[in-house]
């Protein structure tokens, strides 16, 4: 399986370890760096994926399980936890053009937290598409240190594209525009390029919702 270019500056010091290891200590004394080399390369492993086709469609911008799905006026909300087992690649949940980056210094509260969102160290882009613009923000966690991103302002993307990666455990939220409604629930699990998390609401639902208002 490919692996992210990311893990290179870890994998290349083990690598070298083991190599001296094994020739001076045996086997057993290799062991421990070639592990850890083993799971870096888990980690960061990079998967190709073929996003499903079809009009409208929303897709996750990353692995892992779903911890808060929020709806409102100004459009819904979907947070996603990436444990240290999950895939770390992060994806455009649609096809459209970044039209903003932002990072934002912050703390490092465990990702699965609710205030991670507001407070934590993150990564914030807009994706204008067809629907509306989309947000997707990549939030550090109490281990990942380091937010990767990889597109800038004015990039065109497609969807289920790479667009960065969070090192080593973490969440990404994704805010949907007004008339997209999340069609996932809390407890998922979802794959990012591959699970749609989203679709536009049906005219008639769209009309009720605006007369309730």
């Amino acid at each position: 399986m490919p692996v992210a270019v990311q893990a290179v500056p870890f994998l290349i010091p083990l690598l070298l370890l083991a190599a001296i290891l094994v020739p001076t200590l045996g086997w057993w004394a290799g062991l421990p760096p070639l592990s850890l080399a083993l799971f870096v390369a888990f980690f960061f492993r990079d998967p190709e994926r073929m996003p499903p086709s079809g009009d409208g469609l929303v897709l996750a911008p990353a692995d892992g399980r779903v911890t808060e799905v929020s709806r409102g006026p100004a459009g819904a909300r979907v947070s996603i936890f990436l444990s240290l087992f999950d895939c770390h690649i992060n994806r455009s949940p649609v096809a459209g053009r970044v039209r903003e980056v932002a990072r934002t210094p912050g703390r490092f509260h465990p990702a699965w937290q609710g205030r991670a969102s507001s407070e934590n160290e993150r990564n914030h882009l807009v994706i204008e598409a067809p629907q509306g613009d989309f947000g997707v923000t990549q939030v550090a966690g109490v281990v990942a240190r380091r937010i990767v991103c990889s597109k800038r302002p004015g990039d065109p993307v497609a969807r289920g594209e790479r667009i960065g990666l969070i090192r080593f455990g973490s969440r990404t939220d994704l805010r949907l525009p007004p008339g997209v409604d999340p069609v996932v629930e809390v407890g998922e699990r979802v794959r990012g390029g591959l699970t749609v998390v989203a679709r536009p609401e049906p005219v008639a639902a769209r009309a009720a919702s605006g007369r309730m208002r």
